[in-house]
């Protein structure tokens, strides 16, 4: 009896021993993704030139045992970890910086420069939180395969580009992402947020993100010199007539029932104080969740430009160009409720419901939304992942003071906190859906 006590006593020591908690685990890995980090905070690239940085990606899933296909959908990364028959979830990250000079006066900022296709030279910046993105990704996997015994299934892991010109998840679906590989029954990400406290994540359980579109307006006139104005139509008083015009597409064209945002975030034209050009350029941003929304505005600029300049006197002819990008829209990312809800379910066990908020849907874009767009639509689910030091984010809370915001030169995330929460966020969240029965 007291041998079999004693069997049984250390086998209990045995497993207390090799038990260990994800929280555990993720710390236990953080510095060498703190390294990663770094090193990816150190050398961003723009959209479209994420030559480098797909080559760290890969080669970190490459050493994890995952299948791993370069160059998709541009600089695209896919990986593919099959662990028997189950569920198939996919993983996204994205990867590309901006053209931000830092000023965050961090020992590891980013000093890169480069030329861009306007051949200025910029400063490039992860100040969207893409190399947070990438190193929680980086560790998430990790942490499936080495608990590869409490899963099964397949596990697609994709570093998207050019998500900040709307253009990375279109190219990786066009080259038939879904069906070159595995048409998912989930997809998840996350975003690193700066207006929540590192060490909490919040989820929309519906619409999260909104549509967005570009749009170039040319307002052409008849140049002359100032001192005759008389003789000329002057574009800018037109451009200046539609600026104000465009505001009241919002406020009294669209239903007060619909989120619409409408800015205009450029205005150029003119030469020299005494001369009436013959054209001014606007640039505008559109953001709404509902479709109906967005072609009514787009509907209501072409209208608007057209009336303006008859006003004013202009043939047909000199009318207002306008040019929507079609090819950067994106349309608004509304997370699966169902699938949003175990997400939120499955990461508070993990962290705790003190640390799981609902989120707001918010006005800016993610291309994340084309995911669960596809002929045959698939579950998808983005939450927002808290970046702003704890200190710093109570401190702002009782003076009231603006924390710098996502695309500031100034954004700089806690980003071991935040890094640590993201893998076990993600983590958490993967193998509840690898053993949760899917239903077709």
């Amino acid at each position: 009896m007291k041998k079999n006590t004693l069997a049984y006593l250390a086998l209990l020591v045995s497993i207390s021993s090799n038990a260990s908690t994800l929280e555990s685990d993720v710390q236990n890995k953080l510095a060498p993704l703190e390294q990663l980090y770094l090193d990816l905070h150190q050398s961003p690239e723009l959209s479209y030139h994420e030559k480098e940085t797909a080559k760290k990606i890969s080669a970190q899933l490459d050493k994890l045992g995952f299948e791993v296909t370069d160059n998709y959908g541009g600089y695209g990364v896919v990986g593919i970890f099959k662990n028997g028959n189950g569920p198939t979830i996919m993983i996204r990250t994205d990867t590309d910086g901006l053209p931000i000079v830092e000023q965050t006066n961090k020992s590891y900022a980013s000093k890169v420069t480069t030329v861009d296709q306007h051949n200025n030279t910029v400063g490039v910046m992860h100040g969207c939180g893409h190399d947070i993105h990438m190193t929680s990704f980086i560790g998430t996997a990790d942490q499936l395969v080495s608990r590869k015994k409490q899963w099964q299934g397949t596990l697609i892991m994709i570093a998207q580009p050019a998500e900040e010109v709307g253009a990375g998840a279109k190219a990786m679906l066009k080259q038939g992402l879904f069906e070159q590989f595995s048409k998912p029954d989930h997809v998840i990400g996350l975003h690193v947020s700066a207006g929540l406290e590192a060490g909490k994540v919040a989820i929309a359980p519906n619409y999260a993100l909104a549509s967005v579109d570009s749009v170039d307006i040319t307002v052409k006139g008849k140049g002359g010199h100032g001192a005759y104005p008389h003789l000329t139509i002057d574009p800018v008083v037109i451009a200046a007539r539609l600026v104000l015009a465009l505001q009241t597409i919002t406020s009294r064209e669209v239903t007060p029932l619909e989120p619409s945002v409408l800015t205009v975030g450029s205005i150029h034209g003119g030469s020299k104080h005494n001369i009436i050009s013959n054209e001014v350029k606007l640039q505008l941003t559109l953001r709404s969740y509902n479709s109906a929304v967005r072609d009514q505005q787009i509907a209501a600029i072409k209208r608007m430009s057209d009336g303006i300049a008859m006003s004013a006197g202009l043939e047909k002819h000199l009318y207002p160009e306008v040019k929507v990008h079609y090819e950067e829209s994106i349309p608004s990312t509304i997370n699966d409720t169902a699938l949003a809800e175990q997400v939120k379910n499955s990461i508070t066990k993990e962290l705790g419901a003190e640390n799981v908020l609902k989120a707001d849907p918010v006005m800016a874009g993610e291309d994340f939304g084309l995911y669960g767009r596809t002929e045959q639509p698939v579950p998808i689910t983005i939450f927002w992942l808290g970046g702003v030091d704890p200190e710093q984010y109570q401190k702002a809370q009782q003076t009231g003071e603006t924390l710098p915001s996502l695309h500031s030169s100034l954004f700089a995330p806690d980003y071991p906190l935040t890094i640590k929460t993201g893998v076990r966020a993600m983590t958490a969240a993967a193998l509840d859906l690898f053993n949760t029965k899917t239903v077709n």
